[in-house]
């Protein structure tokens, strides 16, 4: 069984998305060792881009911040390496495909295998190209994991049936950010999702609450937290590993009471 299944397997997930090298890529390797402790059971790492057109403003800027300190993939790659010889909690990349085809494709791909990168999400790359990248994924064992949003429509099921690892559904539209009320038929959306693939399903933009987190776990496989995590990482910098890892178990505590039920 892949490490993403597992992190799925018989409970609600909790997903934490971080921006590679904000503030530098030491905090960016505490950060994943913490939130592993504090039960994150995914991590998403943001590789830092100059134009991540699906961010909202607190993940820009520490994408900002994490290339102004000197992070360039290669680093990132070295330090995910370093991880892995101290946890196994699935790790994820969430970067756009100009890195990559700067990067080289295949390069890319063979350097998330030899790093212990277990899935990508490339918000900028439409299902209809996945072919790009989908076969090189395949023959390194990176799963493709994609996004669908609630103006997927009919094109929901056609990308389930594809999906890989687990499907990142997007609560809101927009970019990423803190929503105060998350106003989508996310149940709908899972159920369709659910009537093609038995991949779980995760629900990501707009929560920051335990009671949203709570709310969108209930009706999906797990949620995802990104911006309300960056800003705690832009308050604090170097220090923010504490703040972190008590909103990581206040978050996972939120949802674990769910794990009885099924979505």
């Amino acid at each position: 069984m892949s490490r993403i299944a597992q992190a799925f397997q018989n409970k609600k997930a909790f997903i934490a998305f971080i921006t590679g090298g904000d503030p530098d890529l030491e905090t960016t390797e505490e950060l994943i060792c913490a939130m592993d402790q504090a039960g994150a059971d995914l991590i998403e790492i943001g590789v830092p881009f100059s134009d991540p057109t699906a961010e909202g403003i607190v993940i820009q800027e520490a994408n900002a911040r994490a290339l102004a300190a000197g992070c360039t993939t290669d680093k990132l790659f070295e330090m995910v390496s370093r991880v892995r010889r101290r946890t196994q909690i699935p790790l994820v990349f969430l970067t756009y495909m100009n890195p990559i085809y700067t990067y080289g494709k295949e390069r890319f791909f063979r350097q998330c295998r030899t790093a212990g990168i277990d899935g990508v999400i490339i918000p900028d790359l439409p299902f209809e190209e996945k072919e790009e990248v989908a076969p090189i994924c395949a023959e390194y064992g990176v799963d493709l994991v994609p996004l669908i949003a609630p103006t997927s429509k009919e094109r929901i099921t056609m990308i389930a049936k594809e999906a890989k690892g687990f499907i990142y559904c997007v609560s809101s539209l927009g970019v990423t950010g803190v929503r105060s009320e998350i106003r989508t038929d996310i149940g709908a959306m899972v159920r369709l999702v659910k009537s093609v693939t038995d991949l779980p399903c995760a629900v990501g933009f707009g929560i920051s609450t335990p009671e949203q987190a709570a709310k969108m776990a209930a009706v999906s496989d797990g949620a995802i937290v990104g911006s309300a995590i960056v800003k705690l990482v832009a308050k604090d910098g170097k220090d923010c590993v504490e703040a972190v890892s008590e909103y990581v178990r206040s978050m996972k505590e939120a949802i674990a009471g769910l794990d009885d039920f099924t979505s």
